[in-house]
């Protein structure tokens, strides 16, 4: 592969422009620029979500009413879970290191549509205006949790509409920035690189992609029928104006389980670039890799259905969910397989990305085998809205998204502000959140299979040590949590200088400078190798 390196143009963070100070950023089409605008929104309300999720495992300490009513508790576990699946999961990884890095990595200068790129942010930061409306308005924050189940949606006289139509219109900014990152990539590659030459990291940005604009308009149509359901009072889900209840699940889980993919394929493509950077190794079966990602992409439409496996389905149903949902981990575990393959036998630089992308591996296999066990119908009926849900909901969602996003801030930092971060104070950070994550969320799988109940505020006194070890748990994580951004931010206003390729990548990333030209490349670079070759 060869490539130019810019020196003549200035860096995007100091491109001086038509505008100036904030007007530069928040006007701005450059794609680095959106993908910070975005990691920086989510930062805030990533804050907040922590915050909320901290004081329920407060109230969780001890039996009875600890630090807040049942009502107040119900308003919490929805808000949390609103603001990190709409605002943080879902968009986190695509928007974010997406946007920054997809144009780069593929040798174009910019995304295909960069004033719809922008657009994208804006619409983004619209729906969580929207979605704060419901928290602050005089009737209460939304008390449904975050998947606006029926009955609750259309009977709770708290703010539903603002936080239904919130997470509508983000919705919006899924669609279009999947849209752009499709054109992107079939139209925009380098000269030489092929489909099976691009890297892993855009593969799966392309497949996730497919999802959100395939996908996110079913959520998005359910959404409005709940809300006309409130307003004119069109009986769709409502049995008292003729509806189904159960129409709402199905309609909300056929796009809310290709929306875990959304989550979790994007986070897999980090990991894919981190494993063979850090074990100077080629990539073992890219080519399956690849496959298994377009695998998940499609059968990830047809297993909804294990959501719901208590809700009355035909028999029929119940067994093709089930098998469906056991042959969507044939393609997970084909890139287990390969990571580990890629790794062995090879020249492993130990460095702070690499433990987030080995603990990621272990967290999600965790979670992936849990979900196995939610899968078969008879352990699903006894864990069904149990804690074991919400143990395994968080290894793979807060788990996988959650440490491939950090391994992705730590691995791309360096190129992304052009600086070094303290390795002693980073790994201590990913020590302790590590630590704490295992204890919050592991208790939980044993408390689920007890049979303490999810999304309750208090619970049976045999249920009390499990509480207090995951409680705990929360606190050592948020102190590694804190640890590890505390220290990024003062490096990137204080860090030594980075070279254009500290961990030693063959992406294309890494043949420009850190932090990278506002134009990416003086010249479109040609591509002569593949992406990971080390030999």
């Amino acid at each position: 592969m060869s490539a130019t390196k810019s020196t003549a143009e200035p860096s995007y963070r100091e491109y001086q422009g038509k505008y100036k100070g904030i007007l530069a950023w928040i006007l701005s089409t450059d794609h680095k620029r959106i993908g910070l605008l975005y990691l920086y929104t989510m930062m805030v309300f990533f804050g907040v979500g922590v915050i909320l999720g901290l004081l329920m495992k407060f109230e969780l300490l001890a039996p009875g009413k600890t630090i807040m009513e049942a009502q107040t508790y119900n308003s919490f576990f929805t808000v949390h879970g609103v603001i990190m699946i709409f605002v943080i999961v879902i968009p986190g990884i695509p928007a974010v290191f997406g946007n920054f890095l997809l144009p780069i990595m593929i040798g174009a200068k910019d995304v295909a549509f960069p004033r719809l790129n922008l657009f994208s942010w804006y619409i983004y930061v619209t729906g969580i205006i929207i979605v704060l409306i419901s928290l602050l308005a005089g009737d209460g924050a939304p008390d449904t949790g975050w998947t606006f189940y029926a009955p609750y949606s259309f009977k709770t006289s708290t703010n539903m509409l603002p936080a239904v139509l919130g997470a509508f219109v983000l919705g919006f900014s899924s669609i279009l920035t999947g849209l752009n990152f499709i054109v992107t990539i079939h139209r925009m590659r380098a000269p030489g690189m092929g489909w099976m030459k691009m890297p892993l990291f855009p593969w799966t940005l392309y497949g996730t992609a497919w999802i959100q604009l395939l996908a996110t308009p079913v959520i998005g149509i359910t959404l409005l029928m709940v809300i006309a359901e409130r307003v004119l009072g069109i009986g769709f889900f409502d049995p008292a104006l003729g509806g189904d209840p159960i129409l709402y699940q199905h309609l909300f889980w056929i796009y809310s389980h290709p929306a875990v993919y959304v989550m979790i394929l994007p986070a897999m493509g980090v990991i894919s670039e981190i494993i063979p950077t850090f074990a100077r190794k080629t990539i073992f079966g890219y080519k399956f890799i690849v496959g298994s990602t377009l695998a998940i992409a499609f059968v990830g439409y047809f297993v909804w259905g294990h959501h719901m496996f208590t809700s009355g389905m035909s028999g029929t149903a119940l067994f093709t969910f089930s098998i469906l949902t056991f042959l969507v981990a044939i393609p997970s575990a084909i890139k287990v397989f390969n990571w580990i393959s890629t790794m062995y036998k090879g020249s492993i630089l130990v460095d702070t990305p690499f433990y987030w992308a080995a603990s990621f591996i272990f967290v999600f296999m965790v979670g992936g085998l849990t979900g196995l066990v939610l899968g078969a119908l008879a352990t699903n009926v006894h864990t069904h809205d149990t804690h074991f849900v919400v143990a395994h909901f968080h290894f793979i969602v807060f788990g996988g998204t959650g440490f491939a996003f950090f391994g992705a801030l730590h691995y791309w930092f360096p190129k992304i502000w052009g600086v070094k971060y303290d390795s002693k104070w980073a790994n201590t950070g990913w020590l302790l959140f590590f630590i704490g994550f295992i204890s919050l969320y592991g208790p939980m799988f044993y408390l689920g299979m007890k049979g303490m109940p999810r999304r309750y505020y208090d619970y049976d006194e045999i249920f009390h040590a499990g509480n207090i070890i995951s409680s705990m748990g929360s606190w050592v994580m948020v102190a590694g949590l804190i640890i590890m951004l505390v220290n990024l931010f003062r490096s990137a206003r204080n860090g030594e200088k980075a070279e254009a390729d500290p961990w030693g990548g063959k992406t294309l990333e890494w043949t420009v400078p850190s932090p990278p030209p506002v134009l990416n490349f003086d010249e479109v670079p040609t591509l002569t190798k593949g992406p990971y070759d080390y030999e």
